[in-house]
């Protein structure tokens, strides 16, 4: 047996729209309510930035256990688990009283935000289908990318009338009364696939097949294409690549708007800024549709070119917005492909065997570098204006290109 096609439709569309609302609140909308944060503490902006560091960096450290509990149980319970506590920590956010607790409840925050986003969300998607993960995973991100689009002036216009507490307080809802319903329904799936020896998904959610697969074998699997000889060296690579990549991305999402404002924008930087949502979904749309034979290590290495163009595009150009709405899609296209490709290259290379727990590793690697992007990324331009860390920006994401070659080098032996 088998999950369908039209369910399996339901659980990306499902999915999508949980991803739309947790990268929405929990990351997106940071950098429009920081600057009142700062105000509400009496801190530099530059320290705020700092706090949400630590807390990625804790995410980091959590995610290679987060990959195995998704291992053991299944992702959609580790999901429903962790929208709670999304909920939860977001909603204490808003209640703290001084800075400390501020902190510790942003940390606690940011490693529930591991459980709900893309990690868990590819975990689910390859234990109900391995054999088409891949395609799911397209699909998905395709959805998901409208989370900056709408998050952006979504947070901007409510936080014209309320406090950034109450906004962080309706957003806890939203975690809490439409992700939590949709990651526990589809626990069901995953937990019945990670405790079955012989897979029996509920009857709503499958269809019979004309040859059942013997009891003692799994229904899908994924043979991974890299040697075993080539997969440490593989893994390295991959990792690396995927580290300075989000680095770079880390560092300018959370700094979008104030960034986009730095360089001359003005008014006019909350605009550019929901270009990149579009421009994620776009270059997803073009990949699904004229992309199928192209291999995820290429795509990677696409995706990796992308960011460095743009920022140079911007630095050449600003306040020119043309050539600011050119950063931006050009930016959106290689975030959008990126987020493909964290999801297929890790399942091509090594397979579907241990998934969430591979994934939790490369995870680990690329947060605990890339969260201290945004501190990085505020301290750099304080001290040094935001055409240095732009130029330094553009040095890493060259960095991840090469990586990424490598890696292409290795699966095309």
């Amino acid at each position: 047996m088998r999950i369908s096609d039209q369910n399996l439709s339901y659980v990306v569309w499902g999915l999508g729209a949980t991803q739309i609302i947790g990268y929405g609140t929990l990351y997106y909308s940071f950098s429009i309510l920081a600057p009142e944060m700062a105000t509400d503490f009496g801190w530099a902006l530059e320290w705020i930035y700092g706090a949400l560091s630590i807390g990625l960096l804790a995410g980091g450290f959590a995610a290679p256990l987060s990959g195995r509990l998704m291992d053991r149980f299944g992702a959609g319970q580790v999901m429903a688990v962790g929208s709670v506590a999304a909920a939860l920590s977001m909603f204490a956010t808003a209640l703290a009283p001084n800075a400390a607790i501020f902190v510790a409840f942003l940390l606690v925050m940011e490693v529930a935000s591991g459980l709900v986003q893309y990690n868990g969300a590819f975990a689910l998607l390859v234990q109900v289908a391995p054999n088409r993960a891949q395609r799911s995973i397209t699909h998905l991100t395709l959805i998901a990318g409208f989370a900056s689009t709408l998050a952006w002036p979504l947070t901007s216009w409510m936080h014209t009338d309320l406090s950034w507490r109450t906004v962080y307080i309706v957003f806890a809802a939203a975690n809490l009364l439409i992700c939590l319903p949709v990651h526990w329904k589809l626990s069901r799936l995953t937990r019945q696939r990670m405790t079955a020896k012989a897979p029996q998904l509920d009857p709503v959610a499958i269809e019979e097949v004309d040859t059942p697969l013997p009891p003692e074998e799994p229904l899908e699997i994924v043979e991974g294409s890299l040697p075993q000889a080539d997969r440490r060296r593989g893994f390295i690579f991959m990792a690396a690549g995927f580290t300075l990549m989000s680095f770079v991305l880390s560092a300018l999402l959370v700094h979008m708007v104030p960034m986009l404002t730095a360089v001359g924008l003005g008014t006019a930087a909350v605009l550019v800024g929901t270009m990149f949502g579009p421009a994620q979904v776009f270059a997803r749309f073009i990949n699904m549709t004229f992309g199928k034979n192209l291999s995820p290590s290429r795509l990677a290495i696409l995706s990796a070119c992308a960011l460095p163009m743009a920022l140079a595009i911007l630095l050449a150009t600003a306040p020119w917005l043309a050539g600011a709405f050119l950063f931006a899609v050009l930016f959106g296209a290689g975030s959008g492909l990126n987020s493909i490709v964290q999801g297929t290259l890790p399942l091509t290379l090594f397979g579907s065997e241990g998934y969430g727990a591979l994934v939790g590793r490369v995870s680990a690697i690329r947060l605990v570098v890339s969260a201290a992007a945004p501190f990085i990324f505020a301290y750099v331009t304080e001290q040094f204006g935001v055409t240095t860390a732009l130029g330094a920006a553009i040095i890493i994401g060259v960095a991840s290109v090469l990586a990424f070659a490598a890696v292409a080098r290795l699966a095309d032996k």
